[in-house]
């Protein structure tokens, strides 16, 4: 193994220990934990897949490690275990390279544990592998079990137990070959590792990392054919003027654009003025320049000058991310029941302050990143029950199990 790997354990070990802190996001930490262990570039796919796999499987990972080890354990020895059996277990990384750079990363007074949890896990593996088709599904998939109950009242045991599926797989790279950049598709459709996805206009499926320059040329945007939904019930024409009023990092915003054949106006604001230069730099290099940003909080009343000025407007709410969790690995864990009433009541709020924004004659679209009803279309027939001079016109609910897809909901309603 090259001299840097045993970084790539270390670094993977301080990123868990810094999540399970509440520090911030998953994909934020590992760069910045590859960064201060001195992880090359060429290894932060092996570091993402171990704390990725750690995370996804995070529950029988801990099953396997209370069949090797009794007793109490501290939170940093269980990560290090979790990290020596998901190489040993899940990824299939060499026995000796996962036992020994493993055991480096400990603390002298606990080499000799690790060092004999994970040598039992080689002698067990079979053993160890094969109870898992025993466990109770929300252990062998590793979801809370509010999760998995929720699932089972809402969907069916039977779809609920794809979905659990369908989240710990490893989501494929898909990307949208961006129309505003005339050269984009050629360059795109040229690469051998690209293929288009049959009956998705624009498209592509990528495997490994896509070339560097495809982003800074704004050539693709990585985005799931589910994102698509809500711009599709907007409708953006050219010459309108279009608010994204939760916009960052600015993949929807490129799909309108590009709708509107870049004629036109759109506003672009975000809560969080943190993420602008980012929804700025997207923005610039998809080649999107009928695009303004502002920082705004759309839980308070719009100011003035923005009432009635808008055609159209995409309201993509903050939301509990359940249609998404294949590709955000550790939301499972931060979502509580609780937070889905709490963001219910922030949406409401969200769509509420947009409609006097809102031209005569305009349209909204309401769209979230969810499958939960209460967050959709129970939101929504409570919004129309509660203002009768707005209807709902059409709506798309996008479910992994059935669509094979992110999940997505999106609605548009009209006055009356």
């Amino acid at each position: 193994m090259p001299q840097q790997a045993p970084n790539i354990r270390r670094a993977a070990i301080s990123a868990l220990r810094a999540w399970s802190k509440g520090h911030t996001y998953m994909d934020t930490l590992i760069e910045r934990h590859a960064t201060k262990n001195g992880v090359s570039r060429q290894d932060r796919a092996l570091l993402q897949s171990i704390v990725y796999s750690v995370i996804r499987n995070r529950r029988i990972l801990d099953v396997w490690i209370g069949k090797l080890r009794k007793g109490k354990l501290d939170h940093e020895t269980r990560d290090i275990l979790r990290v020596g059996l998901c190489q040993l277990l899940l990824l299939g990384i060499a026995d000796h390279a996962a036992v020994n750079e493993t055991v480096n990363c400990a603390k002298s007074s606990v080499r000799g544990l690790i060092n004999a949890v994970m040598r039992q896990a080689i002698t067990r593996r079979g053993r160890l592998l094969a109870d898992v088709a025993e466990m109770s599904p929300p252990v062998r998939f590793s979801h809370p079990d509010w999760l998995w109950n929720r699932w089972c009242r809402q969907f069916g045991k039977k779809d609920a137990l794809q979905l659990l599926t369908w989240n710990n797989e490893q989501a494929v790279t898909l990307g949208r070959i961006n129309p505003l950049i005339p050269e984009a598709a050629e360059a795109v459709l040229s690469y051998e590792n690209a293929t288009p996805i049959e009956g998705l206009d624009a498209f592509i499926k990528i495997e490994g990392a896509p070339p560097a320059d495809w982003m800074k040329n704004g050539y693709i945007y990585i985005q799931d054919p589910a994102t698509c939904h809500c711009v599709d019930l907007l409708n953006p024409q050219p010459g309108e003027s279009i608010l994204d009023a939760c916009a960052a990092p600015g993949g929807k915003t490129a799909l309108i654009a590009a709708a509107m054949k870049n004629r036109g106006e759109i506003l672009c604001t975000d809560s969080n003025e943190k993420r602008l230069p980012r929804l700025d730099e997207n923005l610039t290099n998809l080649g999107v320049d009928i695009a303004s940003v502002r920082a705004f909080d759309w839980t308070h009343q719009a100011p003035d000058e923005w009432h009635g000025l808008f055609d159209a407007i995409l309201l993509d709410v903050p939301c509990s991310n359940t249609g998404v969790l294949r590709r955000r690995v550790d939301a499972r864990w931060r979502l509580r029941a609780e937070h889905i009433t709490d963001l219910c009541n922030i949406q409401y709020s969200i769509l509420e302050n947009a409609l006097q924004c809102l031209r005569d004659g305009g349209r909204i679209v309401y769209s979230t990143c969810s499958i939960e009803p209460d967050e959709n279309n129970s939101l929504i027939e409570k919004f129309i029950s509660e203002h009768s001079d707005w209807q709902l016109t059409k709506s798309h609910q996008a479910l992994p199990f059935r669509d094979n897809t992110d999940g997505a909901y999106a609605a548009r309603i009209e006055r009356v």
